[in-house]
């Protein structure tokens, strides 16, 4: 294995640490206020484990291949019928460099990287890639995806994808680290931001097919125009001499995890935004220093030199263009002529999730979690109801709601003494992981909820904001998501390396374990089942690792049935209320892959794989239907040493091509 760079302390390639998140696990975590962690709620939970795995080692599901020695898949228990949805022999962890699926079901590319989406785009050349070509074409890294309806285009849907982050070394043949071309920059530039697509159902099978050209496709990179709305707009914070109103901002970065509003809006959260920047070093006011600090961004050069071509991401020129991302940025599909818009009364961080729900009284309430090392969970409760139907007035009305309302974040109590909370997971003597929580209000509108700041400072600094209202540090919360039947949240809190570590937060109940590297699942219920309410209880669903580890928990389920999972990112349901987990960063030796686990019943923490990712990809924007299953494989071949020249993998177009970021799906083949 290559040496991996000073610091890299993640199962994930130090290729993958460099592009998508500049090396943020390399550098200590930007938060450093003395406020509780996190992980002193969890560690008390952990505990009811089951008995240690056992059972020998299925057949390997079909498409799998070149298979390191790898732990058993899971099995069903004797005599159990499997629950409803999840009727799959459970694939076993590997290293195939393929997308591997279980026995009797098949599997179609939709679309990769460079696939042409409107008229007149060219087919993808690697050797002749133009910005102009790459703004008609796919987009770099897939990540969230949403499949959208079309009322009126009987067997249509729309797919609506992020393109999180790109990695010019895999991309380019030739490509110079230290000194990227312009044309280089501006493809990179057109791969980032959104895709909206058509796409045209098979009646036979699950496969998908792109409708290239339809009107309503549409490419969103990192210089489409896009407004600020909110309670900020206009801040004097969010100004630039390019944009002296503070309202207009080129483009969106970074765009991670999202979600889709009642009114049939996608949401798309900017996430390591903070990398694409430079020379921070440069700015000497003591509280803009510590501004930017608490937001991770570089002090030198920035990795993709990107300041060379662009004053706007050199911060000793243009101090406020990084405050002009790490939003929510709402689009709408069904309006190709639609400008996307940054909604700043739902805060500035690295936000991973923007999923939403309906109160009792009819407001929307949305769940957001900034993923970095020890940072928080927030929630957006809207001022004014959702109104039904689609009418010229209600859809007005509605695109209003994320404007006006109350931004929280959430404080966590464990329910165990603190010396029974030890680093080990060792169950505490009330035998549960569980506690109280309370949602803190931060601002509302202009008013601002937290002593020393001004609303708009709430908004600009949202972390700082939440530091001083004594937030709970979490181990990276990243997909954050209700149940659509019992409203129940969960949360996926993907590992904390660093959790224990000298002069770093300690293992606490939430966070049960030191150096937890294989992360958990955290569920939490809200008084009364309301999302408006501003009380909660939580307690752990899993804690992730090899069964035959002492400290993991599947819910209380037997170990010996369930299958090894490390690092959940993403989560998603069907439509029978299973809960299915997308990982990225698997630290037990074997590829990323997606898992479903009931959530009811006696079968409840049975967790069993579907499916695992090529080489160096993670799982990415599942969605879960009765029809098929969409998978995003991100980064095929990021793995240490890879080059366009000499590729970590092969997949999806074989040997002598780039790897290729895609969207893929994945159908039972006795479908009718």
């Amino acid at each position: 294995m290559p040496l991996l760079p000073v610091g890299h302390n993640t199962a994930r390639s130090a290729l993958t640490c460099r592009y998508r998140c500049g090396n943020a696990c390399s550098h200590d975590a930007p938060n450093r206020s003395l406020n509780p962690y996190f992980g002193d709620v969890v560690q008390q939970a952990l505990s009811r484990r089951g008995m240690l795995k056992g059972g020998a080692m299925l057949a390997l599901a079909a498409g799998s291949t070149g298979l390191a020695a790898s732990p058993a898949a899971a099995t069903q228990p004797s005599g159990a019928r499997p629950p409803r949805g999840l009727d799959f022999t459970p694939v076993a962890p590997n290293t195939a460099d393929a997308v591997t699926i279980p026995e009797g079901y098949s599997q179609q590319i939709v679309i990769r990287w460079g696939d042409p989406i409107l008229a007149g785009a060219p087919r993808f050349d690697a050797l002749a890639q133009s910005a102009k070509a790459q703004s008609g074409q796919f987009g770099y890294n897939n990540d969230y995806m949403a499949l959208l309806d079309l009322p009126r285009r009987r067997g249509h849907q729309l797919l609506v994808v992020n393109h999180e982050y790109t990695n010019e070394e895999i991309m380019f043949y030739g490509y110079d680290p230290a000194n990227p071309t312009r044309a280089q920059v501006e493809i990179a530039w057109a791969a980032h931001g959104l895709t909206v697509l058509v796409v045209r159902e098979d009646g036979r099978s699950g496969r998908l097919w792109p409708v290239v050209g339809d009107a309503f496709n549409r490419r969103i990179t990192a210089t489409t125009p896009i407004l600020l709305t909110g309670p900020a707009a206009g801040s004097d914070l969010l100004k630039t001499s390019a944009d002296p109103t503070g309202r207009k901002v080129r483009g969106t970065l970074n765009n991670c995890g999202g979600g889709v509003t009642p009114w049939g809006t996608v949401l798309s959260g900017e996430e390591n935004f903070n990398q694409y920047f430079a020379n921070a070093a440069a700015v000497t006011d003591p509280l803009a220093k510590a501004r930017l600090a608490r937001y991770g961004l570089p002090t030198g050069a920035s990795q993709r030199s990107w300041e060379r071509f662009d004053d706007r991401f050199d911060l000793a020129k243009e101090p406020n263009e990084t405050n002009r991302f790490g939003w929510v940025v709402e689009i709408d599909p069904k309006d190709p002529t639609s400008t996307p818009r940054k909604r700043t009364a739902l805060g500035r961080f690295k936000h991973e999730a923007a999923e939403p729900r309906i109160t009792a009284d009819g407001r929307v309430a949305l769940y957001m979690g900034d993923d970095e090392r020890f940072d928080y969970l927030y929630k957006y409760v809207s001022t004014h109801a959702y109104k039904k139907g689609t009418s010229r007035a209600a859809r007005e009305h509605n695109m209003r709601l994320l404007d006006e309302g109350t931004l929280y974040v959430a404080k966590f109590t464990g329910d165990s003494p603190a010396p029974e909370i030890d680093g080990t997971g060792k169950l505490p003597a009330d035998g549960e992981f569980d506690g109280r929580g309370e949602w803190i209000p931060l601002a509302s509108g202009s008013a601002s909820h937290v002593p020393g700041m001004s609303a708009e400072e709430v908004y600009v600094f949202t972390r700082l904001a939440a530091d001083k209202v004594g937030a709970t540090k979490m181990d990276r919360p990243e997909d954050v998501e209700p149940h659509p039947y019992t409203g129940r949240v969960y949360v996926a809190l993907t590992n904390n390396k660093d959790r224990g570590a000298t002069g770093k937060a300690g293992p606490d109940e939430a966070n049960p374990r030191t150096g937890n590297k294989h992360g958990h699942i955290l569920e939490l219920e809200e008084r009364h089942s309301d999302a408006a309410a501003k009380t909660f209880h939580w307690k752990l669903l899993l804690v992730c690792g090899d069964p035959d580890d002492p400290s993991t928990y599947f819910a209380g389920f037997d170990k010996n049935h369930v299958s090894p999972i490390s690092c959940p990112d993403n989560v998603a349901f069907d439509e029978y209320g299973n809960l299915w987990i997308a990982t990225d960063g698997n630290a037990l030796g074997s590829h990323d892959g997606l898992f479903a686990v009931p959530l009811k019943g006696f079968q409840r923490g049975h967790v069993q794989q579907f499916l695992t990712m090529p080489k160096g990809a993670e799982c990415c924007g599942p969605i879960i239907t009765k029809d098929r299953i969409l998978v995003a494989p991100q980064h095929p071949g990021e793995t240490d040493g890879a080059t366009a020249e000499k590729p970590g993998s092969t997949w999806p177009d074989g040997p002598g091509k780039l790897p290729r970021p895609s969207v893929v799906a994945v159908w039972k083949e006795t479908r009718r």
